[in-house]
């Protein structure tokens, strides 16, 4: 069963063992996790066996989808430093008597 994590979705494999290994050989070959490898891998069997404009299409959405997600993430961190900012001038102030 898809569980929504955020903007992804979240799928669970439960793989053989033997086979298992010959993954995790492939993936620190390639200096990769083996979650981060079989990503890769059923991205690029999707793009074989879509439509290649359907696949594009939906490639270019997820690519604004985290571009969006990123944008999102830096404003919240400006703001956040911003704020620290304005306390920390605050509490070097000297207080009136």
């Amino acid at each position: 069963m898809a569980i929504r994590h955020g903007n992804k979705t979240y799928l669970q494999i439960l793989l053989d063992p033997h086979r298992a290994e010959l993954l995790h050989e492939l993936a620190e070959a390639d200096k990769m996790r083996p979650t981060a490898w079989i990503r890769n891998a059923v991205y690029m069997v999707l793009e074989l066996q879509c439509d290649p404009d359907r696949y594009d299409i939906a490639k270019a959405k997820d690519e604004l989808v985290w571009r969006e997600s990123v944008r999102k993430r830096v404003e919240g961190r400006m703001k956040s430093r911003k704020k620290s900012l304005k306390g920390a001038r605050a509490a070097d102030k000297p207080e009136e008597s």
